[in-house]
């Protein structure tokens, strides 16, 4: 071990000289977790401790600095071949980049015995390292990211970056070369193990001129695994309509982030008001919405700032309303903050996955983001109605202030976390459930080249080389390759996802915790 650094105030990255050890602290980790850990997550050279209180990641420091995994089982691999035809976008400059030809590159990624390391990233997506890389480099190569991760990469993309090889499960935004494309499934959240990989298993790449195809099942519906009846209809969904509970926390390992409620005290709230269990499912909208009554129901709409009514009568926020049968419930756009909840008595329902309802926009995990017309579905009222209130604490003059612990990277940068928390910054229109984009002056790097990847948490203040930060939210990758600047503490997190397009920001740094 090399160094602790604090994530935020309850997680700790731990710095390892290779692969292997990263691993076997991983492995140990697993199987005997520290007292309050919640969760560990392996990359390249960390591993991420996470913690259910400041208290424990400070206790945890001690007992890390002397830490010594016990030797793991060996386990019988499994052996998996994946067909590539080798048409990515980036093929040709990459090899160029590296000295060499395409096809030169093609042979060196199909002869190499590639060995599953860890899951990141996204669920499914697994970072593949050549066999044996600790003890022998020779025939590795190192590939860099590209200077600004693409928006939308498709589903069976082949991706290499630094000294691993990937595929990813599905589209999303993401960073890395691409080099083909495959029709092999990565990820499938009905099989057990969803992920068609696990550490330790063996991959081969075999060039291929034609795709097989393959048939994909369609996105996890808005069907309830429990009993559940239609209570509302949604006539005009706005910008953005998902279901959400407070997400499913533990399943790092295979790359899929915790998700839930964006605003989590919101939906708690508004969970409280109707007499729901606090993890029940809400929606969570962006731009207002209508909805209407197809049965008497009790609702309680929180969060951003925004006039709501029960037909023409104007109501309160954050308390319990009755929706009678065939009357409208209409949310306006946010007059401040940026995302409204509505809880409706029973909690609102949709098909499962791993443990929870709440829709992932990175992953694709959960119901898709519902649409004009949706029926939404409610399960059995059980709790006593309450009554609730969460208001956006936002100053009405002045940038809206995150506290943020510096690190673990700061050092990478000029003025280390000076350099975000010395100016103010607007709020991206490119922003949404997986990071606050932000624009102003760039911050400028003290170190060149690329960090490996390690595990990233909401909050994360992740720096790609453009210089403009990123504020992960609940869709966050679990890992990344870009450094991380400073953490938003995650009592600050509730007030990140209220942050809309154009609101003037600025950082504040907060005690350290080491």
């Amino acid at each position: 071990m090399s160094g602790i650094h604090p994530v935020g105030t309850r997680a700790l990255l731990v710095d390892l000289p290779d692969l292997d050890t990263v691993m076997a602290w991983h492995g140990a980790l697993s199987a005997a977790p520290l007292p309050g850990q919640t969760g560990v997550v392996a990359a390249a050279r960390t591993v991420l401790l996470q913690f259910s209180a400041s208290a424990h990641a400070r206790t945890a420091v001690e007992a890390l600095r002397g830490f010594r995994p016990a030797a793991a089982e060996a386990s019988t691999p499994k052996e998996v071949t994946v067909d590539v035809v080798y048409d990515g976008e980036d093929l040709a400059d990459l090899a160029d980049t590296l000295g060499m030809s395409s096809q030169a590159l093609i042979d060196w990624h199909t002869s190499t015995t590639w060995v599953a390391a860890f899951g990141g990233f996204a669920p499914g997506f697994t970072y593949c390292a050549p066999h044996n890389s600790a003890q022998d480099a020779s025939g590795a190569l190192t590939v860099p990211r590209r200077d600004s991760p693409r928006t939308a990469i498709p589903a069976g993309a082949v991706g290499l970056a630094g000294g691993f090889s990937a595929v990813y499960p599905r589209t999303s935004p993401g960073g890395w070369q691409l080099i083909g494309t495959t029709a092999e499934r990565f990820w499938d959240a009905d099989a057990e193990p969803p992920a068609l990989l696990a550490p330790g298993d063996v991959v081969r790449y075999r060039a291929v001129r034609d795709l097989a195809e393959v048939s994909r099942p369609a996105e996890s519906g808005a069907h309830s695994d429990a009993p559940a009846r239609p209570v509302l209809r949604l006539d005009d969904a706005g910008l953005q309509t998902l279901v959400e509970d407070l997400g499913r926390p533990g399943f790092g390992d295979l790359g899929v982030s915790a998700s839930g409620a964006a605003d989590r005290a919101s939906a708690i709230a508004a969970n409280d008001a109707v007499g729901n269990r606090r993890g029940a499912g809400v929606l969570e909208n962006i731009g207002g919405l209508t909805l209407t009554a197809l049965v008497d129901t009790v609702v309680a709409v929180t969060g951003a700032q925004a006039p709501v009514r029960v037909g023409t009568r104007a109501v309160a926020s954050g308390v319990p309303l009755l929706v009678p049968s065939g009357s409208r419930l209409s949310v306006g756009a946010a007059t401040g903050g940026l995302r409204s909840y509505v809880g409706v008595r029973g909690g609102v329902a949709g098909r499962s996955v791993l443990g929870s309802v709440s829709t992932d926009v990175m992953s694709g995990l959960g119901p898709a983001p519902l649409q004009d017309g949706d029926s939404v579905r409610a399960g059995e009222a059980r709790g006593v109605v309450g009554a609730s209130c969460v208001e956006v604490h936002a100053p009405d003059t002045g940038p809206v202030v995150l506290r943020v612990v510096a690190g673990p990277r700061d050092d990478w940068f000029t003025d280390g976390v000076d350099a975000l928390t010395g100016r103010t910054w607007q709020v991206s229109g490119a922003s949404n459930r997986i990071g606050v984009r932000l624009t102003g002056e760039p911050v400028q790097r003290a170190q060149t080249g690329e960090i490996p990847s390690e595990g990233m948490l909401p909050g994360c203040v992740q720096v790609p080389p453009d210089g403009n930060p990123v504020v992960f939210l609940r869709d966050h990758a679990v890992t990344g390759g870009y450094p991380v600047i400073a953490t938003v503490v995650p009592e600050d997190l509730d007030l990140a996802a209220q942050l809309a397009p154009g609101t003037e920001i600025a950082f504040q740094t907060f005690q350290e915790m080491l």
